[in-house]
């Protein structure tokens, strides 16, 4: 194991996967980096989805299949996600014994073009929560203003969930209070919140690739490199201020457990940055940072892990946002864009993905 992966680790960060494929699973790989690279957990989504169908020859038997008893297309597409979902999770499930069902988590996003209808989100986060069957999955649903209350309502039923595409501080907070609408609701009905857990996924390096171009333009080079993790630290805060609500005390004393700050999108885009500067400047206890396999890689190698990176630093990220703001950074349009875009392009990825496997359903 690295000695690199496991200073990580020990500072209370969870490393996930950011990654899924079949060919992963039949080779052992994912087993061997839980093994070797502290992988605690994996997430997904539809752009993975669509890559890893585009390579090698793992789904052709399950194609073959499906297209043999004449599926449609939307049914092919769950049957083939959730059979790689079930099979991570029970690779994971030791992880997920271990940590008393905190890690050794797998998630499944619901369809990307759902994003803007509640009802239909609920209806398909219940069933695909109820076609992978394991306790250990987290349904992923966007942070759109009309996922809130879809979230709130899965929480609700007991289905553990990932929030995705987080990239305000004030959206941010308001997926916390759907969380902990959930876990209220979730209450009031006698479940047990010990086994309702939940992430919540705050982008980053997006909004370095959209700030940062937004500089070049304002003639601010300045700047680059530091939005996204002033952002992400702020969040950070935020979360803490919500861990020390006299609302999360009366769930924690019921048995309920923390919405995790999950790091995600932490590839560097920009080459000129370090390719661990998401991991070695956001290490902070109970967080997650769900890495791709390069990231991971990297990590593993030369990441700088110090001590924590994020709460001693909450000051400068503010005087970070206020030079941003005072530079003609239109903050509130930033991240309006990246959640527009966001959705756009795991909707695009899906529409690639049902096209892959429209063109396999041939007998």
């Amino acid at each position: 194991m690295s000695e690199i992966l496991n200073k990580l680790s020990g500072q209370g960060v969870a490393i996930w996967l950011d990654d899924i494929s079949r060919e992963r699973l039949r080779s052992g790989n994912l087993e061997q980096l839980i093994r070797e690279k502290n992988v605690v957990g994996v997430t997904s989504n539809p752009t993975i989805f669509a890559n890893a169908l585009s390579k090698g020859d793992a789904y052709e038997a399950q194609l073959h299949d499906l297209a043999v008893r004449g599926v449609d297309v939307g049914e092919a597409v769950r049957a083939i996600t959730t059979y790689d979902i079930r099979w991570a999770a029970d690779v994971l499930r030791p992880v997920y014994d271990a940590t008393g069902g905190v890690d050794g988590r797998v998630s499944l996003e619901v369809d990307p073009r759902l994003a803007h209808d509640s009802d239909r989100t609920v209806a398909e986060a219940r069933a695909l929560w109820w076609l992978v069957d394991r306790p250990n999955l987290f349904i992923k649903i966007p942070a759109t203003l009309e996922g809130l209350p879809a979230i709130t309502q899965a929480l609700s039923e007991g289905i553990s969930v990932n929030v995705t595409l987080i990239f305000s501080l004030e959206r941010y907070r308001a997926v916390m209070d759907a969380w902990l609408a959930g876990l209220e609701a979730a209450q009031a009905k006698g479940l047990n919140l010990a086994t309702i857990e939940s992430v919540a996924s705050f982008f980053v390096s997006r909004v370095d690739t959209e700030i940062d171009a937004r500089l070049d333009k304002l003639g601010k080079a300045e700047l680059k490199g530091k939005a996204a993790v002033a952002n992400a630290r702020l969040a950070y805060a935020a979360f803490e201020d919500v861990m020390n609500s006299e609302r999360w005390q009366r769930l924690r004393a019921a048995g309920a457990r923390p919405q995790r700050p999950l790091w995600a999108s932490t590839g560097v885009k920009n080459p000129e940055y370090s390719d661990t500067l998401y991991i070695d400047q956001l290490v902070a206890p109970g967080t997650v940072n769900t890495m791709p396999e390069k990231t991971l890689d990297a990590t593993a190698d030369h990441a700088d892990v110090t001590g924590d990176t994020v709460r001693p630093f909450y000051e400068q990220a503010w005087n970070t946002m206020a030079a941003l703001k005072d530079a003609g950074v239109d903050y509130d349009d930033v991240v309006r864009v990246l959640e527009e875009e966001g959705v756009e392009k795991f909707a695009a990825s899906w529409n690639e993905l049902l096209e892959s496997v429209t063109k396999n359903l041939v007998p």
